[in-house]
């Protein structure tokens, strides 16, 4: 009898123990049995879910090692009556047996890891498959308002209408219905410094596209929460809200309410004539432009994190790095560690971009890559004894240079961490190579969108094209970082692509 003979008639018999009695019987006897037949038997009675994928063939694999390791021929028959009939595979041959039971166990274990993980509950939405696909939906339709609404509010402050409305209410703001109404919205805005310095000549149908511009924007964000908070009720009353969820959702509802305020804030300081230059044209304060830039981003960023939570779960425990290689989990946390700041010079210049707009700064200086003749233009420092560190957010020619910096940095840094990835690309995941490679070329059609903006004197097409480019760029960052956190590859595949069927 050979060794593998009698390691198989050991399991089979433990397996004639637990009831498989068509398994045991076709192990110990079948004079050609194979373990994928007798596997097959097996699945037949108890489901094929544990033996199949890397389990089933790493078992396979070892069961055939140890077919191969039987006893020579000159000597076979005086081992093989040597061996007692009842004896653990164990004491027959350590060598063999031990490996077998080794692999085994492995094998076994990596199937039995898989059904784990496939069955295990969604981290952030409770009810089945149905409901992470709503509640998915659900995200990514807020993830796109947000973005609409910010670039909905560029297009705002590019036609010059966000002070085409003198007051603000939290609540829904009716428009101008008749002529009567409209008589009294336009001599609040000749109150304006914006119109005693700038639209004097300025007629009420002027005025009415200004204004729509403006109400459009503010009843927007006000849509947004109501498209947010209803469906929510509804979600939570349904048990499909976790706790963990819940609260980051009551605090993008918090958030966004917070905006609008801030929102007001910036517009009322458009609404004062500037004490320290009381000659220039009215505009908000580029301090409240970027803080409101900010927060949009800061709502856009961590609705974007969550949604893709929702739609890549992170399934199982552990420290994150279960069920990868060595070599995989370590090329993970390189790139990690690079996409991290990589996503931090990103946000900087993204918000030294409202600093620009804050200033009009885009609307000087309309050469590329020179400035006035020069590099560094040499108005840079021209208000630094005066103002200090403010000179770099008050000095339109500080601005600009900064921000040309930035981006110019951020190219360099993307591709740079483009070219260093490349050859551990195939040890990352499917999403996060797509992400970077999204990150890189939308970084370079910003760049190309920004030199066309400013040679252009800031068209209102190119400007608004440039600030949803950012939020593209953004977007496939946040992407990045979310397919290489850790226990991301666990979560590879999409909750929305799923069958409603299969859960």
């Amino acid at each position: 009898m050979t060794a593998a003979r009698v390691t198989l008639v050991a399991f089979a018999k433990h397996a004639s123990r637990q009831s498989f009695v068509p398994f045991a019987s076709s192990v110990a006897y079948g004079k050609a049995s194979t373990f994928a037949t007798c596997a097959s038997r097996v699945c037949a009675k108890s489901g094929p879910a544990p033996f199949t994928g890397q389990g089933f063939s790493s078992v396979s694999a070892a069961l055939a090692a140890s077919r191969r390791a039987t006893v020579p021929h000159g000597t076979s028959f005086a081992a093989s009556a040597a061996v007692p009939k009842r004896v653990s595979a164990g004491a027959v041959v350590p060598q063999y047996s031990s490996a077998f039971a080794t692999a085994a166990r492995a094998g076994f274990s990596a199937a039995a890891g898989k059904v784990t993980n496939a069955a295990a509950p969604h981290p952030l939405v409770a009810g089945g498959v149905f409901a992470e696909k709503a509640v998915g939906w659900w995200l990514i339709g807020g993830c796109a308002w947000v973005f609409s609404m910010v670039v909905l509010g560029g297009v705002t402050r590019l036609t010059r209408s966000g002070l085409a409305m003198t007051d603000w209410k939290f609540q829904w703001e009716t428009p101008p219905m008749s002529d009567g109404d409209w008589d009294i919205e336009f001599r609040k805005y000749k109150e304006s410094p914006e119109f005693k310095m700038t639209n004097k000549n300025m007629t009420v149908d002027e005025y009415k596209f200004i204004y729509w511009m403006e109400w459009s924007h503010r009843m927007w964000g006000r849509g947004l929460g109501v498209y947010f908070a209803l469906p929510l009720v509804a979600f939570v009353l349904k048990g499909w809200i976790t706790g963990k969820l819940g609260l980051r959702l009551v605090s993008f509802f918090g958030l966004g309410a917070a905006q609008g305020a801030i929102g007001w804030w910036m517009v009322k300081s458009g609404l004062v004539t500037d004490a320290s230059n009381p000659l220039n044209a009215p505009r908000v304060s580029p301090y409240r432009l970027a803080t409101h830039l900010l927060g949009a981003f800061v709502i856009y960023t961590a609705m974007l994190w969550t949604t893709f939570s929702v739609a890549f779960p992170s399934v199982g425990g552990g420290d994150g790095q279960k069920g990868l290689t060595e070599v995989s989990a370590a090329a993970i946390k390189n790139t990690r560690r690079k996409a991290l700041p990589l996503s931090v010079l990103l946000a900087v210049t993204a918000l030294s971009g409202a600093y620009v707009a804050g200033m009009d700064a885009g609307r000087a200086y309309n050469t590329f890559p020179l400035m006035d003749g020069r590099l560094v233009p040499k108005e840079y420092w021209a208000e630094y004894e005066k103002k200090g560190w403010r000179n770099f957010f008050e000095n339109t020619a500080a601005v600009q240079f900064d921000h040309r910096a930035l981006a110019v940095s951020t190219l360099l840094g993307t591709s740079l961490m483009w070219l260093t990835t490349r050859q551990v690309a195939p040890l990352l995941p499917k999403r996060a190579n797509f992400a970077l490679n999204a990150t890189l070329g939308l970084v370079y059609a910003q760049v190309g969108l920004g030199v066309a903006t400013l040679l252009y004197h800031v068209p209102v097409s190119l400007g608004a094209a440039h600030q949803a480019n950012a939020l593209l760029v953004f977007t496939a960052a946040v992407g990045l970082i979310h397919a290489l956190r850790r226990g991301g590859h666990r979560g590879a595949s999409s909750v929305l692509a799923r069958s409603t069927s299969s859960g």
